[in-house]
């Protein structure tokens, strides 16, 4: 049996001994527009991508500063790779919540520079837990506890299609990771070897 996984570009990852250099912002994008929030239990098709997009859209609204722009579209970039685990099960599962951990750590560092300070994580969760109030009660008519949160971004459950979030969440990414003057260097994306990428809007179809 394989210990790895193949990526959407062709990289032979292995989750459980992660490698920065294997981490592709491409396979990121692609998957997650790929893999359903709530578990599939859900009215109609929405991407855990498409959450990830919400979620920087409205740290843009807020005014937050641009990593952690990136850090909400990257917030579940781990399940690109180790899958989406529903909340209340994922609190049981120790192992599997310190390699999330890790990985995340790394791919924070490979795009930020550096892993996200406490303040930056609670901004952080507060825009993810503000969404997922909406995600619960629009998708799966769950009510949630505590006052409806005021968002600076209309949010829609429309179906999308898959390339169409993908497109987005590159596009997002680009924008934010290219306008840092700091940004970390040594990154190769797809696109400069695959011309089917576009920087300007994401993924040409």
């Amino acid at each position: 049996m394989y210990d790895y996984i193949t990526t959407y570009t062709g990289i032979h990852f292995v989750p459980t001994k992660p490698e920065i250099s294997a981490i592709k912002i491409e396979d990121i994008a692609h998957a997650l527009s790929l893999i359903c929030r709530g578990n599939g239990h859900v009215k109609t098709f929405f991407s855990v991508g498409q959450h990830c997009v919400n979620c920087a859209l409205e740290a843009e609204k807020r005014g937050y500063s641009r990593r952690l722009i990136l850090a909400c579209l990257l917030h579940d970039a781990s399940e690109a790779y180790m899958s989406d685990v529903p909340r209340p099960f994922k609190q049981h599962l120790k192992d599997y919540i310190a390699s999330e951990n890790r990985l995340l750590d790394m791919i924070y560092t490979k795009y930020l520079g550096e892993p996200l300070t406490e303040e930056e994580q609670h901004q952080l969760k507060v825009i993810d837990d503000d969404l997922l109030y909406y995600d619960l009660r629009e998708l799966l008519n769950e009510p949630s506890e505590g006052p409806e949160p005021e968002l600076k971004i209309s949010l829609s459950y429309d179906f999308r299609p898959f390339e169409e979030v993908e497109n987005e969440y590159l596009k997002l990414f680009y924008r934010y990771f290219e306008e840092a003057e700091d940004k970390p260097s040594g990154e190769v994306f797809a696109d400069e070897e695959n011309p089917s990428v576009d920087r300007e809007g994401g993924r040409e179809s």
